[in-house]
C-alpha cells in the first residue's frame, strides 16, 4: 500500500487508447458523436440552481462537459459543467433504458453531453437534473488533469488556456470580468457621445509612443510596414476631420521584453475629445474608473493582495517634481543644469545616457524611487517636455507640459495630454526625436509628414488619453501578472 492520500500514477497513453477504442465502437454502432450538429439547450447550470423554486419538477435541456461520474449499480451521478458553472445530474437504468444506461456508464470525464430531464432536489439537498435522455455530443480523446493534482503547471495553463478554463473556475471568472469591464467602458463612453472607430494596425510610421516596433514586409506593395505601437496619430486625424469625440479599443504591438506587467501585444484604449484639455481627461478618468468598478465589482473600494484601494475618494494629485522630492528629498526645481542632474545620479549609482537632459533624469528618479510607492489613485502631472513629444507646453512653465499619468497600486494605468495642435511646434518636437534616434534611442518617434499636414489643416484644442486595459483588468480581478488576464499570452516557442 502506498502512503495515504497518494494517487497512483496514470498511464496517459493507455487511457487515451481506451478512449479511442470507445470512439471506434460508437462509430461502428452508428453512434458517431461528431455527426451531431446541434442540440437544443434551454437552460444553464447556474440558472437552474438560482431559480429552483420556479423550475422544480419542470423539464430542462442542458449541455456541457462531464466533469465527474459515480456509477452505483442501477443509478449514477455525474457533474455537468457549462459556461455558467456546474450542476449535478442523476441517471438511472429505469429512466434511460438498459442500452442508454450502458452508454452512460461508458462516458469519460471530459466528454461533452446533452441531458434532458426534470429539476429536483436529492435527499442530501443538492439541486440536480434527473436525466430522462443523455446524448453524447463530442468525445474527449485526451485526458484532463486529475482533480487531485489540479492544473498547477503555470506554463501549461498559458499554453493550453482551454484546459485552464475547464479546470480553474477562478481563471474563467477573470475573463468573464474582463469582458464585462470592456463592455462597461464602452457603455460609459457611448453614453457620452463618443464614437468607437478602428484605425490601421499595419502602418508606415509607428508613432505616438516611446517603443520599438515590430517590422514586417508587405509583399503586394514590396514595402516594409510596422505594427502600430499606439493609436494616437490616426485618432487625432479624426479629430481634425471633425468627429470631435472618438475612441478605439485594440491591440498594439511593442518589441520589448516580457515581465509581469508587459506583453509584446496588449490591449490599449485611446480616446480623444475636442474642446477640452487634460483636466477634462482627469475628470472623465476618475469618474469612469469609479463607475466601471461599481458596475462590475459592485463597489469602487477594492482589495489587491490584501491592500485596500479606494476609488471612491477623490484621486490625489501631485507633480513629478513634488513626488520625487517627497520620496528622495531632491528638489529638481533647484537643479540648474545637466551637470548637477548627472551628479545626483552619480551619488546614487543611477545609470544615465549621455543624451539625457535634466527632464530625462527627473523621470529616471521618478521611475527608480517613486512609481511603486503610489498605491492609492494618484494623478501625476508636471512632466518635463523632453519625455512628452506630443503634448502642449505649460504656458506657466515652458519646460513642462500639460500632461498626467494615473498611478494605482504602483502601476501606470493611463497617460493623458492636452494635445499638441501647433504644427510648427510639433515639427520641432519630431526633429528633436529624430536627433534622439540618431543618438541611439531606438524608441524615439519619427517625423510623420501626413500627421503634420493634418495639424496644418487645423486641430481644435483637444484632450486625449491612453489606458492600459490589461492592467485595469489585473487591478479589478486581483491577477498577479498580465499573462493571467490575456487569454493567449506571448510565450517562447516550444521546440519539437
Amino acid at each position: 500500500m502506498g502512503n495515504q492520500g497518494q494517487q497512483p500514477a496514470r498511464d496517459e497513453n493507455q487511457l487515451r487508447k481506451v478512449r479511442r477504442e470507445k470512439l471506434d465502437a460508437l462509430i461502428e454502432a452508428g453512434k458517431n458523436p461528431f455527426e451531431i450538429v446541434t442540440y437544443d439547450q434551454t437552460h444553464h447550470a447556474e440558472e437552474i440552481k438560482g431559480n429552483f423554486e420556479e423550475l422544480e419538477g419542470k423539464d430542462v435541456s442542458i449541455a456541457g462537459r462531464l466533469m465527474l461520474k459515480r456509477v452505483m449499480g442501477k443509478a449514477s451521478f455525474g457533474n455537468l459543467q457549462d459556461r455558467s458553472g456546474n450542476v449535478q445530474i442523476y441517471a438511472t437504468r429505469d429512466d434511460l433504458g438498459e442500452e442508454a444506461y450502458k452508454d452512460f456508464k461508458k462516458l469519460d470525464i471530459g466528454d461533452i453531453i446533452g441531458v434532458k430531464g426534470f429539476v429536483f432536489r436529492t435527499q442530501k439537498g443538492e439541486i440536480s437534473v434527473h436525466a430522462k435522455e443523455v446524448t453524447l455530443l463530442s468525445k474527449s480523446l485526451q485526458v484532463l488533469p486529475e482533480k487531485f493534482h489540479g492544473l498547477t503547471d503555470v506554463d501549461l495553463r498559458y499554453r493550453q488556456r482551454y484546459i485552464d478554463l475547464i479546470m480553474n473556475p477562478d481563471s474563467r471568472d477573470v475573463f468573464v470580468k474582463r469582458s464585462k469591464i470592456i463592455s462597461a467602458i464602452r457603455n460609459y463612453l457611448n453614453a457620452r457621445d463618443f464614437l468607437e472607430v478602428e484605425t490601421p494596425m499595419l502602418v508606415d510610421n509607428a508613432g505616438g509612443a516611446a517603443a520599438r516596433p515590430f517590422v514586417t514586409h508587405f509583399n503586394a506593395l514590396d514595402e516594409d510596414k510596422k505594427l502600430r505601437i499606439s493609436l494616437e496619430l490616426y485618432l487625432k486625424r479624426l479629430i481634425v476631420g471633425g468627429l470631435e469625440r472618438v475612441y478605439e479599443i485594440g491591440r498594439v504591438f511593442r518589441n520589448e521584453g516580457l515581465d509581469i506587467k508587459h506583453n509584446p501585444e496588449f490591449t490599449l484604449m485611446e480616446l480623444y475629445q475636442a474642446y477640452t484639455d487634460y483636466e477634462g481627461m482627469m475628470r472623465l478618468t476618475e469618474d469612469m474608473y469609479r463607475t466601471v468598478a461599481r458596475e462590475v465589482l459592485g463597489s469602487a473600494v477594492l482589495t489587491y493582495k490584501g491592500v485596500e484601494i479606494d476609488l471612491e475618494k477623490p484621486f490625489e494629485r501631485m507633480t513629478m517634481t513634488e513626488a520625487v522630492k517627497k520620496y528622495t528629498g531632491v528638489d529638481f526645481d533647484s537643479v540648474n543644469d545637466i551637470e548637477e542632474a548627472r551628479a545626483l545620479c552619480d551619488e546614487r549609482g543611477l545609470h544615465y545616457e549621455d543624451r539625457f537632459a535634466v527632464g530625462d533624469i527627473l523621470n529616471l528618479f521618478f521611475d527608480e524611487y517613486v512609481e511603486d510607492k503610489l498605491i492609492q489613485p494618484t494623478f501625476l502631472t508636471g512632466h518635463p517636455i523632453e519625455i512628452s513629444p506630443l503634448t502642449k507646453k505649460d504656458p506657466q512653465n515652458p519646460g513642462k507640459v500639460l500632461r498626467f499619468e494615473l498611478f494605482v497600486n504602483g502601476w501606470e494605468m493611463c497617460n493623458a495630454y492636452s494635445e499638441l495642435n501647433d504644427p510648427i511646434d510639433q515639427r520641432e518636437r519630431f526633429k528633436a526625436q529624430e536627433e534622439q534616434f540618431a543618438a541611439g534611442n531606438e524608441e524615439a518617434n519619427h517625423t510623420d509628414e501626413d500627421f503634420l499636414n493634418a495639424l496644418e489643416i487645423g486641430m481644435p484644442p483637444t484632450g486625449g488619453i491612453g489606458y492600459g486595459i490589461d492592467r485595469l483588468v489585473m487591478l479589478f480581478t486581483g491577477a498577479e501578472a498580465i499573462r493571467d488576464v490575456l487569454l493567449f499570452p506571448t510565450l517562447k516557442s516550444v521546440k519539437d
